[in-house]
């Protein structure tokens, strides 16, 4: 019998994974051959989908990217001479863009069907949650804090810290909300885990859960994806009926319940997905008070995004130290970084902290998908900062970024060539926040729409004084912005002008880096 795997990632399904396994299971019959098709989730080597993995004696062999119009050749290979097949990838294992990887959080991509709790557990699923079961409260929030874990989202915030402040809070009722509202341009790791390896979600949350004392956790979901939302709703009723969920042994009773966003990206903060958590308008809460004290329906609230939480059942299975092992100074652990824009082999690279951008973007990219020279990566989603090639050496750690003017937020790396105007990106980082602020601080509201003004003053003008004039305007309110908003919406916005505005001057019109400053 021949076993195969086609992704049921919506990437895959985008580029024709569906039409694919309907054309095997179609020959197969056509030709009375014994199959047995797995939809499995994605390895996230994306300019390989469809990928088609076929079970053999020495593993998994693939072949991509398939359409259903190759499947009559590949079943002639298949009992003939696969590795001769064009499309033949050899041990999939062993594609070295995959085999270089350390992957904790996608140990399972490509490997387990999403909604197999038996795929789950017979791949180390659910050993966090027997473990932090075994522990007192206090114990959980140690090895948390011990391991490092930093929030994986903008602040990087050590998430111990939460933890502990939330299980110290005194309160009836506390909550554990997940926030995978992913609405950064170039990133899709959420939905990719979320799609493909949904119970890690729950575990992380049922463990928060005992950890903090809540007994109620929320995922809230952006509404562009679809297939996340029911594959949680599914392997919410899944966990619920094996009983990880309602009761878990230890005594504490928790639930989930997966929400969907109505699809702004100022829902992305956390005190305005709680405001639209509660049913009202998601508009930036002041701190304090902080969430961990006085959140969800001013309750001690645990607020963490999809890779925090699904980090934590790693650590409680394997323990803290094994995760400190991973990264360097401060970022510990493992980030999935996700390549898009202009790149020739988009996808996601999970690696410790410390390799450089240039190791990712040229590295496992492979440059521009253009063949044009490099100008310049985007990091850390629409509001991230401008890095040229110059800084590319550069380790993805979150104090070296910062150092630069940069951060590296939820891992999203956006490649760009020669051919990208910085001075219409700059505009458009502006527009952008002008369309998404919420419009409660006044940097944010205003500063982002004179911003675009100023922009267009900019490129309008012929006159040198007038460009320099108009550029250290744009600095200033770039500063305003920076150190004024409410929130990391306005705030953020001044990271792609101001390191456009640095390091492509000529874009703006203007002669020299020192004219721009």
């Amino acid at each position: 019998m021949l076993k195969l795997f086609v992704p049921c990632d919506s990437v895959a399904r985008a580029v024709g994974a569906d039409q694919l396994a309907d054309a095997l299971s179609a020959e197969a019959q056509r030709r009375q051959v014994e199959v047995q098709i797995h939809r499995t989730s994605s390895r996230g080597l994306y300019w390989l989908e469809p990928l088609l993995e076929v079970e053999t004696a020495e593993g998994r062999q693939g072949f991509g990217p398939v359409a259903a119009e190759d499947v009559a050749g590949l079943f002639d290979a298949l009992t003939a001479a696969p590795a001769e097949h064009p499309l033949a990838l050899g041990l999939v294992e062993q594609i070295p863009y995959l085999s270089s990887q350390q992957r904790l959080l996608f140990a399972r991509a490509g490997i387990t069907r999403p909604l197999s709790l038996d795929d789950y557990r017979n791949h180390g699923g659910f050993e966090g949650l027997a473990k932090a079961a075994l522990l007192e409260q206090a114990e959980v929030v140690a090895a948390v804090l011990d391991s490092g874990l930093r929030g994986r989202g903008g602040a990087a915030f050590p998430a111990g810290i939460k933890w502990r402040t939330v299980r110290d809070a005194p309160a009836v009722q506390k909550y554990v909300v997940c926030n995978a509202d992913e609405g950064d341009s170039g990133t899709f790791a959420d939905r990719m885990l979320m799609e493909g390896d949904p119970f890690l979600l729950i575990e992380g949350m049922i463990i928060a859960g005992l950890a903090v004392g809540a007994s109620k956790g929320y995922i809230y979901v952006r509404s562009e994806y679809p297939d996340a939302v029911h594959a949680l709703n599914e392997a919410v009723l899944l966990a619920r009926e094996a009983g990880y969920l309602d009761t878990t042994g230890s005594g504490v009773a928790f639930d989930l319940e997966v929400r969907v966003g109505a699809g702004a990206y100022i829902c992305g903060e956390e005190t305005a997905l709680l405001e639209s958590l509660e049913g009202k308008r998601g508009i930036v809460r002041a701190k304090p008070p902080l969430p961990a004290l006085e959140g969800l329906f001013g309750q001690p609230t645990l607020v963490h995004n999809v890779l925090t939480l699904a980090s934590v059942p790693i650590i409680m299975a394997k323990g803290a130290q094994f995760y400190r092992d991973f990264g360097m100074g401060r970022s510990l652990g493992t980030l999935p970084f996700q390549l898009a824009g202009n790149v020739r082999y988009g996808g996601l690279v999970e690696r410790a902290f410390g390799l450089t951008l240039r190791e990712l973007v040229e590295g496992y990219g492979g440059g521009t998908s253009s063949g044009r020279p490099l100008k310049a990566a985007q990091v850390g989603g629409p509001l991230g900062a401008w890095v040229p090639p110059s800084q590319f050496d550069t380790p993805l750690d979150y104090e070296a970024f910062a150092a630069l003017g940069a951060m590296i937020g939820h891992g999203g790396v956006v490649v760009a060539d020669d051919t990208l105007n910085m001075a219409n990106m700059a505009r458009f980082a502006l527009q952008f926040c002008a369309e998404e602020s919420c419009g409660k601080c006044t940097p944010c509201r205003i500063g982002s729409t004179r911003g675009m003004e100023v922009v267009d003053r900019l490129i309008a003008s012929s006159d040198p004084a007038y460009r320099a004039d108009q550029a250290n305007l744009l600095h200033d309110l770039c500063d305003t912005m920076q150190y004024g908003s409410l929130c990391a919406m306005g705030g953020m916005t001044s990271y792609p002008v101001a390191s456009a505005l640095k390091h492509f001057p000529a874009d703006f019109g203007l002669a020299s880096p020192e004219a721009a400053q």
